[in-house]
Parts: C-alpha cells; structure tokens; sequence
C-alpha cells in the first residue's frame, strides 16, 4: 500500500511529526498567549480565558504557523477553572514535547504561567478535589475499570480580546460527560477554531484537524474499552 504523503502546511503536531518521520528539515519554535474570550454560548455570554501555543518555523525552508488551543478556564462553573486550566494545559503541553521530541524536534520546554491568577486561586484543588484531564479517565480504563463517555460537539462563537484589536472567532468545543469509579464528571476541548469573517476560506480545515484529533482519541478509546458515542463534526 503506498504510504501517505504528510501534509503540508502542517496543521496539528502529528503533521510536525509525520513531516519529520518523513526525512524533512523541521525547524520549530513556540510562542504563548492567554487571552480573554467573550464567549456566546447559546444565549448564556460569559468570560473566559483561552491558553494558546502557536508553533511556527519551516519545513525544508519553508515557513508554517499554527496554533492550538490547550484549555479554557473561567471563575464560574461554565467551563473549567482558571486554576484548572492552567494546569491542564501544562500537561497536554508537556504530552506534545514528548510526542515532538521522540520523531527528534527538540523545542525548550516553556509553559504556560499565569501566576496571579495561579495564586489568587491557590487552594481550589485542595478544596474541590484533583484535576483530572480525559487521558486520565482512559488510563483508568485501561486499568479494568468501566468508563462511558458521552461526546457532545459544538460551534461556540466567542471574540478573542487583544491589545489593540479584537477578533470574532467560531471555536469547534467538545464536551465530555464521563461516568467512571462510580462518579460522573465533565471535561472540554476546544479542538480547533476558525475567524468568523474568513469562515468560507477557513471552516471546512478547520473542521478536518478537529475530526482527525477527535479520530486520534476515539482510537484511544477503543484500545482503552472505553464506551462512547462516535460523532464527528460536519
């Protein structure tokens, strides 16, 4: 069977990846932003924060950049905690060095800070509990134990909020309702997201990076035993 050409320009990490696997040159940097988003969920509008990596550099010379989205946090219970955020984003951050790092992109290690934030909130974890990602409820599976996941997707309008300007963004979110150890619990992912004026260039590959990551998990959750509905976005 003749084997898949990686994609170029690389959208996700598993393109860095197969682009390096392949014999190219990848050159690669990162660069970091938490930015404030007015989110419009249904008709709900609410705060949050957006903890953002953009990889950028070329391959055989010619220049990439994209960026992927790590977590959203807010201080109310409409998505995860600003506290959470944080530190789920670190480690999803710290998974993709490693995943880099094992096809021989070597990038420095830098993550996310938002230390007044970190601080203000110090003791959340101590008060609600630990922070569990969805990998780990797929790691405990693996262990034997039964785990259901409901996966619900959306498209969440929402305007990201920079220095001196603003951008109307569309961010495909999934939402995980999860049944493990007896207890039942939520997590999100936001799996890519697109400017609402450059919909008509952007939507439809968008829309493949966040089916091919949501097919990378599902695969994780086959080989886990993990019970789901298998949905993608259309």
């Amino acid at each position: 069977m003749e084997s898949k050409t990686p994609p170029f320009p690389p959208g996700r990490i598993s393109d860095l990846a197969a682009l390096k696997k392949d014999g190219r040159a990848v050159r690669c940097q990162t660069s970091f932003d938490i930015l404030p988003v007015d989110f419009q969920h249904r008709r709900n509008p609410f705060q949050a924060y957006i903890f953002l990596c953009r990889y950028a550099g070329t391959v055989d010379d010619r220049p990439f950049s994209f960026r992927k989205c790590y977590a959203r946090g807010c201080p109310n219970n409409l998505c995860p905690h600003v506290s959470q955020a944080v530190m789920i984003a670190n480690r999803y951050l710290q998974r993709d060095y490693h995943k880099l790092e094992q096809t021989g992109i070597q990038l420095k290690r830098v993550l996310f800070t938002l230390e007044d934030m970190t601080l203000k909130f110090e003791g959340y974890q101590e008060t609600y509990g630990p922070i569990l990602a969805i990998h780990d409820y797929i790691n405990i599976a693996k262990e034997g134990n039964p785990a259901k996941v409901t996966v619900a997707l959306e498209s969440v309008p929402g305007v990201e909020h920079f220095v001196n300007h603003n951008h109307p963004m569309i961010f495909l979110m999934v939402d995980f309702s999860i049944h493990c150890l007896g207890k039942s619990s939520r997590y999100e992912r936001c799996l890519a997201c697109y400017h609402q004026q450059r919909q008509n260039q952007e939507r439809r590959g968008k829309i493949e990076t966040a089916n091919a990551r949501l097919a990378l998990l599902y695969k994780e959750f086959d080989t886990a035993g993990v019970e789901y509905n298998r949905v993608f976005f259309a």
